[in-house]
């Protein structure tokens, strides 16, 4: 079966039942290899052809749909057709003029990147991949066509696929054979997986995952070459059809670390954003101000036609309470009055409910149940959007092991609209091993079997093992650590998509800030609330940072300093462990984890890593 993005029952009543019916055949007929987008903007000039194919081994097809009917055309030439509807004959371009244009346009721009061309003497300069166009018209039978239009030139049999050429009762070689013959050229070799990226790239902006290390070829290059980075990362297609075949209603994601939850909710953001009917605002909340902080920053670059307000839970409630004057006046305890003022405030109605067009909700774990009321209050009940994301794995606010209620029971109404990623994506496959080995089997040793975690499934790339070392001190630790960071800029890593993480800011020795200034490594030091405010993602600087500051940020190479500090004083490490994990999890490429004292963590830690490279 063929991927169709979005989803056919996605999509309303935008599609006709002409592409329905053609967008059903594709699915269940084409190869598993075959990706099919259904009237999505496309390209520089965001045109919306009906279906764009790509089949890796035969080519690319751009297909328009006419659901016509032949006694409504009323003439036609090679540019226009003069068609009857409702409100009398009007002018329409000819459609395989329109999909020409499509084609040609795509094609056009896709040329201009170096890595999309054939590198084949014979075809030198031509584009990667066989392509073609043409036209479905899924109330025409071709005797209908012949008898009206005597001029093959205007509807010719090799363009125009009539409704009788393409059915539901023909075989799948039948289909691929008629709809692949729009291709006029044919290469031998296929297009590889990394041009496939690379198309979707360039034709899907809003699927591309931005990234520190991305950087555009130079701008000295001329116009006529796209400025693309070599490496590029975007959804992959599982992600992007997801992303795109929400639809309407609550929807809750519950994805492992690295599964893309928050890129899907960037996505459902911004195509909210440009939905002119929507009358109030867009919400995205998430409990971790540093989160929130990146989130601004991916959003603040793309041209909204609706305000969006992104923050955390807590900053969210003060600027409720302060606007209806029921701030807590003592500032002893000053966060849990907040919340109990804000909560009370919902129930007697001084806080107004339905403020939102939609409400988009990160790190759901970390909610409490009241919090939840609240905020699945907020959306206007005649648009209905929520979006909730989580992942128990990551709970490491709240003392619980899962979430210990129901979503039905804080307003989440998702029943049969729930989806599970479990593939991790952003970390080297040896990164992912060696966190879900440090964190599963302790945390399944210490919950009940009905909450126990399952380990994800890895699905990045190979990389370099993760290198754990123990330390007499922790000057020595932080000695290791700068080194380890020069050699990692040195190799082109920026400073900005580096980082130190530790368990707390406030316990680490004022003899790294020395070291780093003495080495001239711009940094940035995260101790405060305000730094955290303050913090942002593209400046070049290194972040020093505390574990669970760093949820749903990531970057290129990560050092875990002092990495056996225990926190609390329970015999229970879990939530040691559970802070370890998101700290590991941050890096995409390189980790180094280090640790100086002896305590039962430390033990943990490095049993476990020499267990899994046979070290012991």
């Amino acid at each position: 079966m063929a991927t169709i993005i979005p989803t056919i029952g996605s999509c309303g009543n935008k599609i006709t039942a002409g592409e329905k019916r053609l967008a059903r055949i594709f699915e269940s007929n084409l190869s598993s290899d075959c990706t099919c987008w259904y009237d999505i903007p496309t390209g520089e000039k965001q045109t919306h052809p009906d279906f764009i194919i790509l089949d890796p081994q035969r080519g690319l097809l751009f297909i328009e749909v006419k659901d016509w009917y032949i006694s409504k055309i009323k003439s036609a030439n090679k540019t226009h057709v003069i068609y009857e509807t409702s409100d009398g004959d009007i002018s329409l371009t000819h459609p395989i003029e329109q999909v020409r244009q499509y084609s040609y346009g795509a094609i056009n721009y896709l040329k201009r990147d170096p890595q999309l061309l054939q590198d084949n003497e014979k075809y030198k300069g031509q584009f990667c991949a066989p392509y073609g166009h043409g036209v479905y018209l899924s109330n025409i039978t071709r005797k209908q066509l012949d008898k009206y239009f005597s001029n093959s030139d205007i509807f010719p049999s090799d363009i125009v696929i009539c409704k009788d050429e393409i059915t539901e009762f023909m075989s799948s070689e039948e289909i691929s054979l008629r709809l692949f013959s729009l291709v006029k050229h044919t290469f031998s070799k296929e297009i590889s997986n990394k041009q496939v990226d690379r198309i979707r790239w360039h034709l899907y902006p809003e699927i591309r995952i931005t990234h520190a290390l991305d950087k555009p070829e130079s701008s000295a290059k001329p116009i006529s070459v796209l400025r693309t980075p070599n490496i590029i990362k975007i959804m992959d297609t599982q992600q992007e059809l997801l992303a795109r075949s929400l639809g309407e209603g609550h929807r809750i994601i519950h994805g492992v670390a690295g599964s893309g939850k928050t890129l899907i909710l960037l996505y459902r953001c911004l195509h909210l954003a440009k939905d002119n009917n929507l009358k109030k605002p867009i919400l995205v909340v998430c409990y971790n101000i540093m989160l929130a902080q990146k989130l601004k920053s991916l959003i603040k670059s793309h041209q909204l036609m609706v305000p969006v307000e992104i923050t955390n839970f807590h900053a969210w409630c003060y600027k409720q309470a302060k606007i209806k004057n029921i701030l807590p006046n003592s500032k002893q305890n000053f966060i849990e009055n907040l919340e109990q003022a804000v909560i009370t405030g919902f129930q007697n109605k001084t806080i107004a409910a339905e403020q939102y067009s939609a409400v988009l909700i990160d790190e759901g774990h970390d909610f409490k149940q009241d919090w939840l009321k609240i905020l699945s209050g907020m959306v206007d009940s005649e648009t209905n959007y929520l979006l909730f994301l989580y992942d128990d794995a990551q709970s490491i606010y709240q003392k619980k092991s899962s979430l210990d209620f129901t979503l039905s029971s804080v307003g989440i109404k998702a029943q049969g609209r729930t989806t599970i990623l479990d593939i991790n994506y952003r970390n080297t496959q040896q990164i992912l091993h060696f966190a879900t080995s440090i964190a599963f089997d302790y945390l399944n040793d210490h919950i009940e079997d009905n909450f126990k975690y399952h380990k994800p499934d890895a699905g990045g790339l190979q990389g370099q093992v993760p290198n754990m070392l123990v330390f007499d001190n922790h000057q020595q630790e932080i000695i290791h650590i700068i080194k380890w960071l020069k050699q990692q800029h040195h190799t082109g890593v920026s400073w900005n998509d580096m980082a130190i993480l530790c368990p707390s800011t406030a316990h680490l020795s004022a003899i790294l800030v020395k070291e780093l200034r003495d080495s001239k490594i711009p940094h940035y030091f995260i101790a405060s609330s305000e730094d955290k405010k303050r913090y942002s993602p593209q400046s070049e600087f290194l972040s020093i940072i505390p574990l669970p500051s760093s949820k749903g940020l990531e970057f290129h190479s990560v050092a875990v300093i002092d990495s056996s500090n225990i926190m609390g004083n329970s015999d229970d490490l879990s939530d040691e462990i559970k802070r370890l994990y998101v700290g590991f999890t941050r890096a995409t490429n390189n980790l180094l984890v280090t640790l100086h004292q002896k305590n039962v963590l430390s033990r943990h830690l490095t049993s476990t890593y020499n267990q899994i490279y046979n070290n012991a």
